[in-house]
């Protein structure tokens, strides 16, 4: 018998599987505080929470029987995950159980935007009969941009479809087939900025997809566009919105999340009559609540029983003997997954991996999930994790297919990362080197010889006398200083890259100035 704790007053339908399951005791409180969790945690093989209760390293450490975590939501700020990792202790959540909820809100959003329908609401019951001031527009035949063509953004697009909307959709994993399946047109965040009568954003934060909407993107808006954010706070500047409304660029704005949450009482989104406003109810239906739920309870289940399972976001146990060979190479599989990963087009449909020496005896499963890892983090940023990445990669139709050889150029062990998309290839490959640590020994097509860590700026140009010295100067005008240089080349006059690690991360009006030179035709920063 297995004992599960379910805290924070989590519904008895959403834990019935949990109450059904014959080898399983479940015992439902309230939300406790630390010192008591402490005392009684021992007794429990499970528990599962939702953001009330904290369970750090001081609750893991006197939780003597505990396997599993079970985070009845997407956030996991409330659990300390590097304790539970060292303990064995695996953590779950439900990244799935609120897409249609949030999908809704969005669209709920999406229609109140449209006609007005709060602002009308607030004016009538305050005694004014007014319809001249809240003539809206139809969603028929209106371009619907998505940024972000996950899960969430997938179901948003399908019912624009059945409003007879036109939908113009961004996502760096969606392939011209899934897209085509769905009815969506695949196109650039600019393309979507320029073109969409309605945005919404369905992505997670990162570092790409912070301020992904700002002034620049504003400034070249149809006037009367309009803007929702039902996803995360900072994914859309949040000055230049005010800016751009009272402009008359943006005919109004619908958000669900904030900066900060909650916005001060001063915040602008608040009082201002063209944005409509909610307290971050994207999960916050009957349904979702008991779908995480639910989702969780089968997990736990799984984990109690030793199952697969796939929702986990920490790092499993892996036999030592394996971890041992593999481990020195996690970090190296992540960062030539990043690599990989930041010099491909969109529409990603297969990581291809090639392991080869000594690798090839090796179970190379875990670090599978690291390079896969590397590869989505780019743009879903903690969504991803070692454990979800493969379940991640299927749910995008993005196949991931894994070789093995005994033969290798010059090196011990070599990991070959190989991206293919609807566009073209692209690769990279790296290696332990005694002495040297992690090199990056090959991208595209190009043997080079560069460290796994720091800014990098990746330029493709034509193999022309004086190219070097061009993007030299260009730098040092713009105080940007080069710490290593690798070139490639095949043909003479023909293509060629080069590869500088720089002291900072290279901004975009550095790599518009290094596109602009006549023989480069493409500049990108790395981060690693």
């Amino acid at each position: 018998m297995v004992k599960v704790l379910v805290l924070d007053g989590i519904s008895d339908q959403g834990v019935q599987l949990l109450k059904d399951a014959p080898d399983v005791q479940v015992d439902i409180k309230a939300t406790m505080p630390e010192d008591v969790l402490v005392e009684v945690i021992a007794d429990y093989d499970a528990v599962m929470v939702r953001s009330q209760t904290k369970v750090n390293a001081r609750v893991m450490e006197a939780a003597k029987n505990l396997k599993v975590v079970g985070r009845a939501g997407v956030g996991v700020d409330n659990i300390d995950l590097e304790a539970a990792t060292k303990r064995g202790i695996v953590v779950v959540n439900a990244p799935d159980g609120n897409t249609i909820a949030t999908c809704e809100l969005t669209f709920g959003h999406i229609l109140g935007l449209s006609r007005m329908i709060p602002q009308a609401y607030k004016k009538t019951v305050g005694g004014e009969w007014d319809r001249k001031t809240f003539v809206g527009v139809e969603l028929r035949n209106k371009v619907l941009g998505i940024i972000g063509m996950g899960r969430i953004g997938s179901e948003v697009a399908k019912r624009a479809k059945a409003f007879g909307m036109n939908v113009i959709g961004f996502d760096p994993f969606m392939t011209d087939k899934r897209a085509e399946e769905i009815g969506v047109k695949l196109g650039t965040v600019d393309e979507i900025v320029r073109n969409a009568d309605f945005i919404t954003v369905h992505t997670p934060l990162t570092n790409d997809t912070r301020n992904i909407i700002s002034r620049p993107q504003f400034e070249v808006m149809k006037k009367g566009v309009r803007i929702i954010n039902c996803a995360r706070g900072g994914i859309i500047d949040e000055a230049a919105l005010v800016e751009a409304i009272d402009a008359g660029i943006v005919a109004g704005a619908a958000f669900d999340v904030f900066i900060k949450e909650p916005p001060e009482a001063d915040h602008p989104f608040l009082n201002h009559p063209k944005i409509i406003v909610t307290p971050h109810l994207g999960a916050s239906t009957v349904e979702a609540q008991e779908n995480v739920a639910v989702d969780v309870s089968e997990e736990i289940l799984h984990i109690l029983r030793n199952e697969p399972f796939k929702n986990a976001v920490n790092m499993p146990s892996v036999p030592a003997n394996v971890l041992k060979k593999l481990q020195p190479f996690f970090n190296l599989g992540e960062k030539l997954g990043k690599v990989a990963g930041q010099l491909a087009d969109n529409g990603l449909h297969e990581i291809a991996i090639n392991y080869a020496g000594e690798l090839a005896d090796v179970d190379v499963n875990p670090l599978t999930r690291y390079i896969v890892l590397g590869v989505l983090s780019n743009h879903l940023g903690e969504e991803a994790n070692v454990i979800n990445a493969l379940h991640l990669a299927k749910a995008r139709d993005i196949n991931v297919v894994v070789t093995k050889t005994s033969a290798t150029k010059s090196f011990t062990n070599l990991v070959t990362v190989t991206l293919k998309t609807d566009d073209k290839d692209s690769a990279a490959a790296g290696t332990l080197l005694a002495g040297y640590g992690e090199r990056i020994v090959q991208i595209g097509q190009y043997p080079v010889d560069i460290s796994a860590d720091g800014h990098v700026l990746f330029i493709a140009h034509n193999d022309k006398p004086g190219i070097i010295g061009k993007v030299g100067t260009l730098l040092g005008d713009t105080g940007v200083n080069i710490a290593t240089m690798q070139v490639g080349r095949k043909v003479v006059g023909g293509d060629a890259i080069m590869l500088l690690t720089i002291d900072k991360e290279a901004d975009d009006t550095l790599l518009n100035a290094l596109k602009s030179l006549p023989e480069i035709t493409t500049a990108k920063a790395v981060r690693l």
